[in-house]
């Protein structure tokens, strides 16, 4: 289908393109920014003065659920909820039922993405077989499968040891690794981050040390192995002080936030809502600070919505008794544009950590608006406003901004030319 925007600021980060024209599509690739190609007719016209056109949000960590937990969420749902937010590409975790450690179930994932077409999706592959951090995945078989990069989750390894001998198998192969960073020991048993409110509350904490003495570990071992590495989710102030460090001595290392942690405090669980339990936990407004200057300053690469949807009964027990997880990813453009609102990014820069970011981390064949390129983008009014919760797409509502009022409203979402939201 041939199709013209018209009138838009277009926004590219990863030219640096700022500026009011048009952009037409045909056969689902960018075939022109500016004037229309000789002998081009749009078979739709998207009037689009007053609104922004930017390549489509890249987000690295989107838990669909599927296989095994369609409970809590499929595909299908979870996809139609990313495009929802602007998300035209989104990487999935390897978390699922089974584990996606064989070519197997990765292929089942990618072909039930393309069956559902909301967004393109790049599977993280296990690191080790079943995430149980004894045994190497087959990573070649996985990558071949279409994997993108490979990661053990919050699950750890059972000795260093087994890591390293891992991480140089990777290296041989320039395999990116996903590293969450977090001491299984000192974490053990913790709810929330170790602290006056966690004492205030009773709840069993988790120290930042259980993020820095891992990250110490691993970046080390990043440096002795030479392995391309991506560490996610981090959460304290100190933390990325060792990534910036890291990044300085020239190792390979790039990193992602949760949206949620640039948000949020442990002070949002003073009322015990089970909505703001997550792992690794929220921490201190000085961490929060830090994470958030970490995100200006370029350290931070990727912000990413780390979205976990559940049924409405994994939230519902005592706090300590809950799953941990936000649903978040059909607002990762709304929330992303408080960041905008509270003055601490513009919106390029902004644009840069949603999209041409993250896939410059895991080397992603999107994120950039040129000529020849795939149509996948987002077209949003800045100035119009989101009620988050109005109409909700994806199968888990443990969401804690549903009702509040979030500014810009994702008007249109383009996946390879093809309109896979439309407001």
């Amino acid at each position: 289908m041939t199709l013209s925007i018209l009138g838009a600021r277009i926004i590219d980060p990863a030219s640096g393109l700022d500026q009011v024209s048009d952009l037409h599509i045909d056969a689902g690739k960018i075939v022109a920014i500016g004037a229309a190609p000789a002998g081009f007719h749009a078979a739709r016209s998207l009037n689009a003065e007053g609104l922004v056109a930017a390549p489509g949000l890249v987000d690295l960590s989107v838990a669909l659920r599927e296989p095994g937990y369609s409970r809590k969420g499929t595909i299908a749902s979870e996809t139609r909820a990313a495009a929802a937010g602007g998300v035209t590409s989104l990487c999935c975790p390897p978390r699922t039922k089974p584990i996606l450690d064989t070519s197997a179930v990765a292929e089942l994932i990618l072909d039930r993405a393309r069956e559902a077409g909301h967004a393109k999706v790049f599977p993280i592959g296990a690191l080790s077989k079943g995430l149980e951090g004894e045994q190497l995945a087959e990573l070649i078989a996985l990558r071949d499968a279409g994997c993108v990069a490979f990661g053990n989750g919050l699950s750890g390894f059972s000795n260093t040891r087994t890591l390293c001998r891992a991480l140089e198998y990777a290296a041989t192969f320039d395999l990116t690794v996903m590293f969450h960073s977090q001491d299984r020991d000192l974490a053990h048993g913790g709810l929330a981050h170790e602290g006056a409110m966690a004492s205030f509350l009773g709840l069993p904490g988790i120290p930042e040390t259980a993020e820095t003495v891992a990250l110490a570990r691993d970046l080390l071992l990043v440096e002795q192995t030479g392995v391309r590495a991506h560490f996610s989710q981090l959460t304290s102030a100190r933390g990325v002080e060792l990534i910036a460090q890291a990044q300085a001595r020239g190792l390979p290392v790039t990193a992602d936030v949760a949206l949620y942690q640039l948000i949020l405090t442990d002070e949002a669980l003073v009322d015990f809502s089970s909505l703001y339990h997550v792992q690794p936990p929220l921490r201190t407004r000085t961490d929060r600070d830090g994470l958030r200057e970490a995100v200006k300053a370029g350290v931070i690469q990727a912000i990413s919505s780390h979205h976990q949807p559940h049924e409405r009964d994994a939230k519902l027990a005592p706090f300590g008794a809950t799953e941990p997880g936000i649903s978040s990813v059909e607002l990762l453009l709304p929330l992303a544009l408080t960041l905008v609102d509270d003055g601490l990014l513009d919106l390029p820069t902004l644009l840069k950590r949603l999209s041409s970011g993250p896939a410059h981390a895991l080397r992603l064949p999107v994120g950039e608006l040129k000529v020849g390129a795939a149509a996948d983008l987002v077209v949003f009014d800045p100035q119009a406003s989101t009620v988050a919760g109005e109409q909700w797409r994806s199968k888990g509502e443990n969401c804690p901004f549903i009702g509040h009022c979030l500014p810009g409203a994702v008007r249109y979402t383009l996946v390879d030319g093809h309109i896979s939201h439309e407001a």
